[in-house]
């Protein structure tokens, strides 16, 4: 039987960092939120059988959206952190069937709205049927200091280092474990997650323009990114 790769996409953060006035997965830029960007990658992707976006319960942004994309699935049940509305989502793809545990789910920032179609399918095609799981990711390429305070203490040594990137692929059965615990302070990724039950996931070539928009400045650089594609 065909493995599913089902689009798990959390978006119940406030985007505090990004400093708008509406959650940064709902600013605009050229006319679509940047929610609306990020679902029709999966859509348009050959791959990808569902796509589920994980809100908060209080979101009323959200209302309306699943009907402007067919086949996307909006679920109010985000939790306090990104790892408990992950967690939050799988459980509810196990719980009701949607998924089975050996099905794949992917993760992915609702903030990288500019990920290439190609590095997706390298994801897929390269993590898809391993048992780890993995994640697109990229070499450190720019020397690392550690701060105390604002004054450097150390040089990093960026050999072996690699950014983490979304989205994060992994069996729903493996996701559901590595997510169970009670407590997920220090959860980042999902990938962490997965490293505390002692396994090592693939680390996949990932893709520079497949930025996560942070800070107000990045819009600038999404922008670009979008009008190229």
């Amino acid at each position: 039987m065909k493995r599913k790769n089902i689009a798990l996409i959390p978006a119940a953060g406030i985007g505090a960092r990004f400093g708008a006035d509406k959650p940064k997965q709902y600013v605009e830029i050229g006319g679509k939120t940047v929610l609306e960007y990020t679902v029709c990658i999966f859509q348009n992707h050959p791959s990808i059988d569902m796509t589920v976006v994980v809100v908060s319960p209080e979101d009323v942004l959200a209302d309306g959206f699943q009907t402007a994309f067919a086949g996307v699935e909006v679920w109010k049940i985000g939790g306090r952190s990104r790892a408990e509305t992950v967690r939050n989502g799988v459980a509810k793809l196990l719980e009701t069937g949607l998924a089975a545990e050996t099905d794949n789910i992917l993760v992915h920032d609702a903030a990288r709205c500019c990920l290439p179609s190609e590095a997706l399918t390298r994801l897929i095609e390269q993590a898809g049927n391993v048992e780890q799981g993995g994640i697109l990711a990229i070499p450190v390429a720019d020397t690392i200091k550690r701060a105390e305070g604002r004054q450097i203490s150390a040089t990093v040594e960026r050999t072996g280092l690699w950014q983490a990137q979304t989205p994060q692929l992994f069996r729903a059965g493996l996701l559901c474990r590595a997510l169970a615990a009670e407590n997920l302070e220090g959860i980042t990724d999902e990938a962490s997650a997965v490293e505390k039950l002692g396994i090592s996931p693939l680390l996949v070539r990932g893709d520079a323009r497949n930025l996560k928009l942070t800070q107000p400045q990045d819009a600038y650089i999404v922008r670009l990114l979008l009008d190229a594609v």
